[in-house]
């Protein structure tokens, strides 16, 4: 099956995270915003009118005859079809439990930028956004990250992985979100990633993951910018 996802084809966002996913599953696929006249086809799949279930928002996942939204959801769906979820029912809810809780934390990184409304300007809310970056800096970002190097360390099949002995989405995604604060956050990780080592390793090796690695040096991959989810504003990168 080819499946299209559909995103904004200027940022990674919430969309990235279903990227990682089909890459590593070296699913055929398209990211259909990208291509010529590619707006204008999602714009025309978010019409209620045409969609029996139409989706709130991108990113969303057309396949077959299925469409699929919530980057949560599409991951659960795209998991066990390309290798990257467990075979059974308490496996495959543990990985879309830890899903949802990184959905959760970006929802948290996000709003160190845009702490007030999505609708205005970075620049219209930088006093909020240096409050918010601070408690997050100093108390969020380290729960966390604190939470996912606890999973690793309990894993009864090694600290590889968050489920079981073989990658998951899950790692797929954490890998993303650390890689974003080292994007958004250089010095405020520098300080502390000493004490997560389980979470930078794992890290690091889904970067050398031969299809990941192929994926991130190739033009798929949209860099980081002040688009996305992960923005890099100096004076956010506070001190802990």
């Amino acid at each position: 099956m080819q499946y299209e996802l559909y995103y904004w084809p200027a940022n990674q966002g919430r969309g990235e995270f279903v990227r990682l996913a089909l890459e590593d599953g070296h699913a055929d696929y398209r990211d259909v915003a990208r291509e010529r006249n590619g707006m204008a086809a999602m714009e025309r799949m978010l019409e209620a009118r045409r969609n029996a279930h139409p989706p709130f928002a991108p990113p969303f996942l057309k396949a077959g005859r299925i469409v699929i939204g919530q980057t949560a959801n599409i991951l659960l769906f795209l998991g066990p079809r390309l290798g990257l979820a467990p075979a059974g029912e308490a496996g495959r809810l543990w990985t879309h439990q830890l899903q949802l809780t990184i959905a959760d934390w970006l929802v948290e990184i996000h709003d160190t930028h845009h702490p007030i409304a999505s609708s205005l300007y970075y620049e219209q809310q930088k006093h909020e956004a240096r409050r918010r970056a601070r408690e997050f800096v100093k108390n969020r970002q380290p729960k966390y990250l604190g939470y996912f190097e606890q999973v690793l360390k309990s894993n009864p099949k090694g600290d590889r992985y968050l489920v079981g002995g073989r990658l998951t989405y899950a790692d797929l995604s954490l890998f993303q979100v650390v890689a974003g604060l080292n994007y958004a956050f250089p010095r405020a990780i520098g300080r502390i990633a000493r004490h997560y080592p389980r979470v930078i390793s794992l890290h690091d090796r889904v970067a050398e993951r031969p299809r990941i690695a192929a994926y991130l040096a190739s033009k798929r991959r949209i860099p980081f910018n002040e688009q996305g989810i992960f923005r890099h504003y100096p004076e956010l990168d506070v001190a802990r």
